[in-house]
C-alpha cells in the first residue's frame, strides 16, 4: 500500500524514481479506508533528505500510511527554505489537539550541547509530554533517543572517545519481540554519533528493556515495559550514500573518523555494501504493523 503525502513535496519523484508506490492527499481521501496517522517531528537540517528517507521505508507497509511533517517554531532552519517549511511543513501548536497512531523525532546534530542549552528544548520537552497521550507509538531516532531517555527517565548522555562511524552487526536481546521478525539473528545497522546515553543506568531502569545492542555500537534499540517508545541509537533509515557524504564531509578534520564496513574490504576506493537494506526495511514494516496497526485502536482519531 502506498504512503500518503502531500501534493508535490519534493521526496515524491525520489520515491517513484525508486519504484515506491506514493498516492497524493486527495485520492487517498476518496477511498474508504483509514490509513495510519504518522507525524514526523524532522529535526535535521537537511530536512528534505531526512524526510525522504524514512518515506522510503514507511511506504514499504501494505497499510496506508498518512504523513504530517512537524518542525520547531522555536527554531530558524538554516539548511532548509522557508518555502519548503511553509508548503509541507506545521507547528506543533496546529496539531497539538489531534491524535495520531505513531511519532516519529529525528536525531539532530547537537550532542555537543546540554539539553537544556538546545534552543528548541522547551518545546521538544512539551512534545515529549504530549506524546504520551496524543500518539499511541513513539520512536526516537539517535540524538532524540537520547533526548528522550533523559526528558522520560533522567537518563544522562556521555561522550564517546571518538565519533562512531560506520555499520555494525547487531544481536537481539529479545529474539522473540516482533518488532525483529523476518530478520537474522546477526543484523546491521550504521551508526553516527559522538555521544551515547548511558548504558548501565538503561538496564539498570526497570522502566526500560534493551531489546538489541552491538559490541562494537553499544546499546542499539531500548523499549518502555509497555512497548509504547521505542528510542533508537543508530539509522537503519539512512540511505547508501549517507554516511560517504559524513565521510567526505569531514575530510578537513584531524583523525577524520572512518565508516567501518561500509566500503568493500574497508577502502574508500571500492564500492559501497549497504549491508543494513533489508533490516532496515523490516523493521520499519515490524513497527508499523506490530507497534502501531496492531494495537492501535481503531477509533483514536475520532476521539
Amino acid at each position: 500500500m502506498p504512503v500518503i503525502i502531500p501534493e508535490k513535496l519534493p521526496a515524491t519523484q525520489a520515491l517513484i524514481d525508486s519504484n515506491i508506490f506514493v498516492m497524493n492527499e486527495g485520492r487517498a481521501h476518496s477511498q474508504d479506508i483509514r490509513p495510519l496517522r504518522i507525524c514526523i517531528l524532522n529535526l535535521m537540517p537537511d530536512k528534505i533528505t531526512t524526510e525522504t528517507q524514512l518515506l522510503r521505508k514507511l511506504s514499504n507497509s501494505i497499510i496506508q500510511v498518512q504523513i504530517t511533517l512537524l518542525t520547531m517554531k522555536s527554531h530558524t532552519s538554516k539548511n532548509t527554505s522557508a518555502g519548503h517549511l511553509k508548503s509541507f511543513y506545521q507547528y506543533f501548536e496546529e496539531i497539538k489537539e489531534q491524535n495520531f497512531d505513531g511519532i516519529i523525532i529525528t536525531g539532530a546534530p547537537l550532542e555537543h550541547l546540554p539539553f537544556e542549552t538546545v534552543d528548541y528544548w522547551k518545546e521538544l520537552a512539551e512534545i515529549l509530554d504530549w506524546c504520551k497521550t496524543h500518539a499511541f507509538s513513539s520512536l526516537f531516532i539517535c540524538w532524540a533517543a537520547q533526548a528522550a531517555l533523559y526528558h522520560y527517565y533522567g537518563i544522562e548522555k556521555n561522550d564517546m572517545p571518538e565519533k562512531l562511524l560506520g555499520v555494525f552487526p547487531h544481536c537481539k536481546e529479545d529474539p522473540k519481540n516482533k518488532l525483529f521478525l523476518g530478520m537474522n539473528d546477526t543484523f546491521f545497522a550504521p551508526h553516527s554519533r559522538y555521544t551515547q546515553s548511558d548504558a548501565q543506568a538503561i538496564r539498570n531502569n526497570p522502566q526500560l528493556t534493551v531489546l538489541a545492542s552491538s559490541e562494537q555500537a553499544g546499546i542499539h534499540l531500548v523499549a518502555s515495559r509497555d512497548g509504547r517508545r521505542l528510542f533508537m541509537s543508530g539509522h537503519p533509515e539512512y540511505d547508501r550514500g549517507t554516511l560517504l557524504k559524513e565521510y567526505q564531509r569531514d575530510q578537513h578534520l584531524e583523525n577524520a573518523p572512518f565508516p567501518q564496513n561500509y566500503f568493500q574490504d574497508n577502502d574508500p576506493t571500492k564500492e559501497i555494501i549497504a549491508l543494513w537494506e533489508s533490516d532496515a526495511s523490516l523493521f520499519y514494516l515490524n513497527w508499523l504493523n506490530y507497534s502501531v496497526y496492531q494495537e492501535t485502536e481503531y477509533e483514536l482519531l475520532l476521539k
